[in-house]
């Protein structure tokens, strides 16, 4: 392949990358959503358990999937951070707050302690219901009706797709950044202070 060939397969895949992972992020937000309301079940199933070994591994299970399926929706929201992204690529204008709000998600979780704290488990509800409204109501009405075209749907994906208004969608990348930046120093001072506090003290 020459230099042409691999330029036109890097701009016609890249694309079809970043839109495959905006669309898994749909798929991905409901069952994060999904599994975080799902808790009460979960802890009456647990009680139904006569092992003390299945009643753990069942827990730990739920826990793991739970938070990797958070994980991996902030790290796929990681396009928003790429004001090229955001300008080219059909994606829903908010998705970069929607980030956000998981990457809060994930420092309440780091922060506190966790599902034994119920102020900060019904903040994480609140966060994760409104992240996940942040990105599938623009995608499905912004993203998903450029197809359409014509009329108010035209209208609505011009107002919703962030290639198609720019003035909104990059200071809201460029906003979404500096506020996970943010969170992440603030996680990051969090450590170290626990750490520090811990350390044993000397004799």
């Amino acid at each position: 392949m020459n230099q042409d060939q691999i330029q036109a397969f890097i701009n016609v895949g890249e694309p079809f990358v970043e839109g495959t992972i905006a669309a898994a992020l749909v798929a991905l937000w409901l069952l994060v959503l999904a599994m975080h309301l799902a808790r009460p079940y979960m802890l009456a199933t647990l009680q139904k358990f006569t092992l003390r070994l299945a009643a753990d591994l069942w827990w730990i299970i739920y826990v793991a999937l739970r938070d990797i399926l958070l994980v991996q929706v902030f790290l796929g929201s990681f396009i928003f951070f790429y004001p090229d992204v955001v300008r080219a690529d059909d994606l829903p204008i908010t998705g970069s707050l929607a980030a956000v709000c998981a990457f809060a998600v994930l420092v309440l979780k780091l922060t506190t302690k966790g599902d034994a704290d119920p102020r900060g488990f019904r903040l994480q509800t609140i966060l994760l219901g409104i992240g996940s409204v942040l990105y599938i109501v623009p995608y499905v009405l912004g993203v998903q009706v450029t197809t359409i075209g014509g009329g108010a749907a035209s209208q609505l994906a011009a107002l919703l797709d962030s290639s198609q208004n720019t003035n909104v969608s990059l200071p809201l990348a460029y906003l979404s950044a500096v506020l996970v930046g943010l969170l992440g120093l603030y996680a990051v001072i969090y450590n170290l202070r626990l750490a520090d506090v811990r350390r044993p003290q000397p004799r």
